[in-house]
């Protein structure tokens, strides 16, 4: 049976984020016979938020769809960008009238027809959202009557939120894939019902700072409780990310997390 292979890479943070993933993406997509390249860009733009430059940036190394999060609006010049490039997500259960769409429907490299939902979760969300379950009942029906294969990023603090999520889509998504934290945890695998599964993807950046920011910043930050500007660290990079093959009904095959340390 023929497969569709895709890479969901985790968070990319700022500038060491993006000029890794530029290093490494070649070699996975060639090692790993790639279909479809997922990105979550909301830190991609000097660690918070996305412009239409690193869009461009980012989709000139072969990446195919966007997902995001609470931070995709930082940047306040990508609001009409999201409006005319439907590659690029914003979470799907903000409320209505906001710029941007939060799921849409792509073609792989092998001219197969692919989902991409990206949804937020509401635990200790500062944002007050729309229910992401019932965001993703909603959707999958639309994306359902296009293709049986949708990818999910569940973009969300809390571990028991995103593994709730895994288990409400089993058998209705090929893949739920948990963004946010940006510490790729080891839980991967296929759910009773077929869909790949892992409750954070993690973050492709610096892998000398705090969750991508300068250690100093955020020391200073937890010493003092007074405000700071976040800062992508430097020294040496990680990518973390999922690599997860899909049958034709939808049904994921294989599931295997990815990390590459400098």
């Amino acid at each position: 049976m023929l497969m569709i292979n895709v890479l969901f890479i985790g968070d990319v943070f700022g500038s060491p984020g993006r000029a890794f993933l530029k290093e490494q993406l070649p070699g996975l997509m060639d090692r790993h016979n790639t279909d479809f390249v997922i990105v979550n860009c909301e830190n991609a733009a000097g660690g918070a938020g996305l412009t239409s430059d690193v869009a461009a940036e980012l989709f000139d190394m072969g990446v195919d769809a966007m997902t995001s999060g609470n931070h995709i609006w930082d940047k306040k010049e990508i609001y009409p960008f999201l409006d005319s490039d439907k590659r690029v997500l914003r979470p799907a259960n903000f409320p209505p009238g906001v710029p941007g769409r939060g799921a849409a429907v792509f073609q792989t490299r092998s001219g197969r027809q692919v989902g991409v939902v990206s949804v937020a979760g509401r635990v200790y969300s500062p944002q007050s959202l729309d229910c992401p379950f019932r965001t993703l009942d909603a959707e999958i029906v639309k994306l359902r009557l296009t293709t049986p294969i949708i990818i999910v990023d569940f973009h969300a603090e809390a571990t028991s939120e995103k593994i709730s999520a895994g288990y409400y889509v089993d058998g209705r998504v090929s893949a739920l894939f948990g963004t946010h934290t940006h510490v790729q945890t080891a839980d991967e695998r296929i759910l009773p019902g077929g869909t790949a599964y892992i409750t954070d993807a993690g973050m492709t950046g610096s892998n000398e700072g705090v969750i991508g920011v300068k250690k100093e910043i955020i020391l200073k930050h937890f010493l003092t409780q007074m405000p700071v500007r976040h800062e992508p660290a430097k020294g040496k990079r990680q990518l973390c990310g999922v690599f997860c093959s899909i049958d034709n009904s939808g049904a994921a095959a294989h599931v295997e997390r990815v990390r590459i340390l400098e």
